[in-house]
């Protein structure tokens, strides 16, 4: 009876041995899937006006994001801490400098509009790839609309266009991308107000979609938004009362690139953001607001071409509109609150090594109404400057 409870008692450590090793291969294995790892990029640039100012309260700059301070300036530094696992992850993105604060504006709601801890995220998600097919997203995330990004490492010009800078930086919701086949995918999503980035301050939400489609010359998307962004409609669709709404907002891009050869590259990225004229409420009922929705619009393509290893020259040019007083403070705008630009972009990207490029641009502003000021100081209708950029990415 002893050798038998001893030969028991043998084949159970013998069986726990195999399992534990067993639990500590696995453990093994997903801990050699899964890794964190660290990027990110520094970035400063020169800027001067050929005819313009370019000193105290008389300095101006296209209406445009992050390239518009006077001088040696500024951009930003970013610090992207990225968990990739084999099913799950995350990235927290952090961003300082003045590049950095312009570009999450939305964020520093819950230090009671003081510059808080929130003010440096400028993405902070988690991800879990469901299969092979769908993955679910939740957190901050930088916008899937328009053709540039936040951070200057991707874009080949380094100022901005008036579509991206009008358009969202960046959302927080809930997001699933599905991959339909190896060319087209679909992502649809459920945000807050458009860069509402810490939390819902309203009660309202914005849908998003995106249809892609990618092959090796290049790929296509099309993007979409709708949603209420004041939070003065209730849950009905009606107004609140004592309030008055500006409508919701609809905006629909496209935006594509591809490989004309070895050397040349074209992209394009057009748009459309309307807001409809909303509701007003006169103290006894709800009735529509007078007259037609107000927005923006506007084109753009991007011509590259790689002259050597290390130095590309590229041109954007892009028209961009605003009708019925969509925005402020961007074209010059005349009595009916329409107005648009036509800016022209010329820039060099000279790789000094693999993580420093340096870009020189050229750039004009021309708009349809006065909006600059010339060296006189008179209106003017045109701005010409120059920018130096250096840029490192590690």
């Amino acid at each position: 009876m002893k050798k038998i409870q001893l030969s028991i008692v043998a084949l159970l450590l013998s069986v726990s041995s195999i399992s534990f090793a067993q639990e500590v291969i696995i453990v093994e294995e997903e801990s050699e899937s899964s890794k964190l790892t660290f990027s990110g990029s520094v970035d400063a640039y020169f800027r001067t006006n050929f005819n313009g100012p370019n000193k105290g309260e008389d300095f101006q700059a296209p209406a445009t994001s992050f390239a518009n301070l006077p001088g040696f300036s500024l951009g930003m530094a970013n610090i992207i801490a990225t968990y990739q696992g084999e099913k799950v992850g995350a990235v927290a993105d952090l961003v300082f400098g003045p590049r950095g604060e312009q570009a999450v504006f939305g964020s520093p709601m819950f230090a009671g509009g003081m510059a808080g801890s929130s003010q440096i995220v400028n993405q902070l998600y988690v991800y879990w790839n469901v299969s092979d097919v769908v993955t679910l997203t939740m957190g901050n995330f930088n916008t899937f609309l328009g053709y540039e990004v936040i951070s200057p490492t991707a874009n080949f010009n380094y100022s901005t266009s008036y579509m991206f800078s009008n358009g969202p930086f960046s959302h927080t919701g809930l997001k699933a991308d599905f991959a339909l086949s190896d060319k087209w995918s679909l992502m649809a999503a459920v945000m807050n107000p458009t860069d509402m980035t810490e939390f819902n301050l309203l009660g309202t939400y914005t849908y998003g979609a995106q249809l892609g489609y990618s092959t090796d010359a290049g790929s296509a998307y099309l993007n979409v938004v709708y949603g209420d962004q004041d939070g003065k409609l209730d849950d009905n669709g009606t107004l609140v009362p004592n309030q008055a709404s500006m409508g919701s907002t609809f905006q629909v891009d496209l935006t594509a690139g591809f490989n004309l050869s070895e050397k040349f590259y074209l992209g394009l990225n057009t748009t459309y953001n309307t807001t409809s004229a909303g509701e007003f409420y006169t103290g006894s009922a709800v009735q529509d607001a007078d007259g037609d929705g107000a927005g923006f619009y506007g084109v753009a393509a991007y011509l590259q071409a790689a002259t050597s290893d290390k130095f590309s020259i590229g041109l954007r040019g892009e028209y961009f509109s605003v009708f019925n007083g969509g925005l402020e403070d961007v074209v010059g705008l005349n009595t009916s609150g329409d107005g648009s630009v036509f800016a022209t972009t010329l820039s060099g990207n000279l790789r000094v090594s693999k993580n420093l490029t340096l870009i020189p641009e050229l750039r004009l502003d021309s708009m349809s109404n006065d909006f600059f000021k010339n060296n006189d100081l008179n209106d003017s209708k045109s701005l010409a400057s120059f920018m130096l950029a250096a840029v490192f990415a590690f």
